[in-house]
């Protein structure tokens, strides 16, 4: 049988066990992805998957052979639309069987979107603002997640969506985020300046020009926080500032009463300067971080350069306004990756008090998180850029940013500012 076949007799097989639970049949076995007769497993549902709009129990299945599985989310209001975790009627424990942890899937959701994702056991497997299917021995569930977002907003699922919602997840790389997951456990940074002995101060500080194709000299630049002294960087990046002449600066990082509460702003250079403030989680697909681009792109049209883009490090938040600003002025994909990787080459990786320098494998990897994240968040958007290398990034970014309520003639004044 053909694997389009095996998919469509998948299909079939969870459309005949809904009709059996519905009919209240105890039938303990159905047709498998292969047409024959095979186990059911069949299990409790954890508290937070439990709940039906009809308060009938229901019990989660998944099928035992190797085609794709096919599960429903159940309306839970508490987990779904005030913490965005999007709970599949499936145990942890039955899951497992079938996928495993650093494993890529893809997750089709009915009626909603179809994406690419990571199966992990912890959030903390996947950078900041990624999409991932988190597996929860400890709850025994499984959970479609954006880290340090509401995934219900990402996929744009609202309090009238009618329920049960049917998901088909389908094995698409084996093992292909196990790479990441190593190496996300080996990364580590100091905040003393002397863990860095081969880093400049400028690196240190991870200020950098945007040099990028078609993005003009002297016009942007990102750094880390220029006034938060809690990484041990601000002053030098204050200083830099200066040197280099910004006048306006975007903080993605706190409120203006939260920025102006550092014990070094008072004094620094940046207090004087023009300066929008964003209080904003790095989760790029969801509503706040989406409102905090546009408005920062009106701040910059509104304010005379040079720019400064920085959040905390100046890695996550920042890392995803600049490779979109890189972007849309022609930068190409080599140039976007190698610029967001090279925040993390300043940072990482300190070990015994030192830093050591990243391997070639470790920072194409880095650079595969930011390809992975734009193509991610330009979807939700309805913008694909799933040829990432190859795609036309400042067409599609255009797109991306019309999309977000922008005009035509704002990104042809933003364009001119940057040029």
């Amino acid at each position: 049988m053909t694997y389009f076949g095996k998919f469509l007799s998948a299909i079939f097989a969870f459309v005949v066990v809904q009709l059996f639970v519905a009919c209240g049949d105890d039938a303990s076995s159905s047709v498998s992805a292969d047409g024959q007769s095979s186990a059911i497993v069949k299990e409790k549902s954890s508290s937070s998957v439990a709940a039906s709009s009809s308060s009938k129990e229901k019990q989660p299945t998944i099928l035992d052979e190797t085609g794709p599985i096919s599960v429903t989310v159940l309306e839970d209001t508490t987990e779904i639309f005030n913490y965005g975790k999007f709970y599949l009627d499936v145990s942890a424990n039955s899951f497992l069987t079938r996928f495993k942890n650093g494993d890529i899937v893809t997750v089709m959701i009915d009626g909603f979107d179809t994406l690419d994702v990571p199966v992990v056991t912890s959030e903390s497997a996947v950078f900041p603002g990624e999409f991932f299917l988190l597996v929860s021995s400890g709850l025994n569930s499984v959970s479609l997640e954006a880290r340090y977002g509401l995934f219900v907003d990402v996929i744009g699922i609202g309090r009238d969506v009618k329920f049960p919602i049917d998901v088909v997840v389908q094995m698409k790389e084996q093992g292909g985020y196990v790479d990441h997951l190593e190496n996300l456990n080996v990364l580590s940074i100091s905040y003393s300046v002397d863990a860095y002995p081969d880093l400049s101060i400028e690196e240190f500080a991870n200020f950098r020009m945007v040099r990028t194709t078609g993005m003009g000299e002297g016009v942007l630049y990102r750094s880390s926080n220029p006034v938060n002294s809690s990484i041990g960087r601000n002053r030098y990046a204050d200083s830099l500032s200066e040197v280099a002449g910004v006048k306006t600066f975007l903080n993605f990082a706190a409120s203006e009463a939260v920025a102006v509460a550092n014990s070094a702003f008072a004094e620094s250079y940046y207090s004087k300067q023009n300066v929008v403030y964003f209080d904003v989680q790095p989760a790029f697909a969801n509503t706040p971080y989406k409102k905090a681009l546009v408005t920062g792109i009106r701040f910059m049209i509104e304010h005379d350069g040079p720019y400064l883009v920085h959040c905390t490090y100046g890695m996550d938040r920042t890392g995803f306004m600049i490779a979109v600003l890189e972007a849309l002025m022609g930068g190409t994909a080599e140039e976007i990756m190698a610029d967001y990787a090279k925040t993390h080459q300043n940072f990482f990786n300190v070990i015994d008090g030192q830093q050591v320098a990243l391997t070639q494998k470790q920072v194409d990897l880095i650079q595969a998180v930011i390809a992975r994240i734009l193509k991610n968040t330009y979807k939700v958007q309805h913008v694909d850029i799933s040829d990432f290398e190859k795609a036309d990034l400042a067409s599609a970014t255009e797109k991306y940013l019309l999309s977000l309520g922008l005009e035509q003639s704002e990104i042809d004044a933003l364009k001119d500012r940057l040029r």
